[in-house]
């Protein structure tokens, strides 16, 4: 199979941001630590999902650098709209990491009691929003976010994400209007990793770039490379504090790749040449920002080690602490699905009860 138009290319030069301008030695130690976390509870939930333990894992390897980096550049009260591959987020906003191994497995541990997909996080307290599996669909609700801040006169800024596949729904067309026209506080983030599940992006647009559809809503289009955790940190910072002085929205094109499957449950031997992934493999952002550091005389490989054994062991704790947890009470099925019962699901929960009393 001949890989993807455009597959191996880097950043087109005429759309791409201007490199960091204020991404300090200690921004990019705080990165570096965030990517290699996300790395290290990659490997491991993704172990675990092969052995039974969980039924089904989004892996962002290979994305880090984009998804991090973009995260880095909101403030607290800001607002995180995902798409798949943004879990790490939440953990950044305060998420602890036994309720995200907990909303993998789906037991008692888990906030949303296994009733979401595994991967699909919620964290309000850290204004991280729950994921939708319907592709596009979140961006009219992250533009319908950041309208109802500026009419409270809020100062927020969404950073709303998207894949290149999502630019093909009319959502994204609805979405991208409307801010475009109401300068809505928002920043698309759009991780173009080329494949959307197993269709390339040469399949999903005739456009020279995905950054270019911005000019047709009214706005700034930029690509820049998305494996590069300090271009993305320092572009994702203008966006968000033009958004943030009412400048209006901002189309991120960040030019990444997806080494693994779209999920646990997907095999990419089927749809794409190894060769493309072996050659993206060489671009890998967890270990380019490493040699930067490195070459910065930052960091060097005992550092390196120590950080990924102690990532790893709180990965293995909170699997442990979470693995210890019962099932999720059969009565939660009828928790938060309306405000107050109605009659028949009171009578349905009644019946449940006096099922289970008869048999313990």
């Amino acid at each position: 199979m001949k890989a993807a138009r455009g597959a191996a290319a880097g950043p087109s030069s005429r759309a791409s941001a201007k490199g960091p301008e204020r991404t300090g030695e200690g921004d990019l130690l705080d990165l570096y630590r965030a990517m290699v976390e996300v790395r290290v509870l990659d490997t491991r939930m993704l172990m675990l999902q092969r052995q039974g333990r969980i039924g089904f894992y989004g892996p962002i390897t290979g994305q880090e650098a984009a998804t991090v980096g973009s995260g880095f550049a909101l403030g607290e009260r800001d607002w995180v709209v995902p798409a798949l591959r943004e879990g790490a987020l939440a953990i950044r906003r305060g998420m602890p990491l036994e309720d995200a191994v907990a909303q993998c497995i789906g037991n008692a541990r888990d906030r949303l009691a296994g009733r979401q997909m595994p991967c699909h996080y919620s964290w309000p307290k850290g204004r991280y929003v729950a994921m939708s599996s319907c592709v596009g669909n979140q961006l009219p609700a992250a533009v319908g976010i950041a309208m109802a801040a500026r009419l409270r006169r809020d100062p927020v800024v969404v950073m709303a994400y998207l894949g290149d596949g999502a630019t093909s729904t009319p959502d994204f067309h609805a979405a991208a209007n409307f801010a475009g026209v109401w300068k809505a506080p928002v920043v698309f983030f759009c991780q173009n990793n080329h494949w959307a599940i197993s269709v390339p992006s040469s399949r999903q647009t005739a456009s020279e770039t995905i950054a270019i559809k911005a000019r047709a809503y009214g706005f700034e289009g930029v690509r820049i490379d998305g494996n590069d955790a300090a271009v993305v940190l320092e572009t994702s910072r203008r966006a968000v504090e033009k958004a943030r002085a009412g400048g209006g929205p901002t189309l991120i094109e960040a030019f990444t790749y997806r080494i693994l499957g779209h999920t646990s449950s997907d095999d990419p031997s089927r749809y794409r040449d190894e060769a493309e992934v072996r050659a993206w493999k060489e671009r890998d952002p967890v270990e380019r920002l490493r040699e930067r550091l490195e070459s910065l005389g930052v960091w060097d490989r005992a550092r390196d080690e120590r950080l990924r054994e102690e990532a790893d062991a709180r990965v293995q704790a909170a699997i442990r602490e979470v693995e210890a947890a019962p099932p999720p009470r059969p009565g939660t099925m009828f928790e938060d699905v309306t405000a107050e019962p109605t009659p028949a699901l009171r009578e349905q929960r009644e019946d449940l009860e006096r099922f289970l009393e008869a048999r313990p």
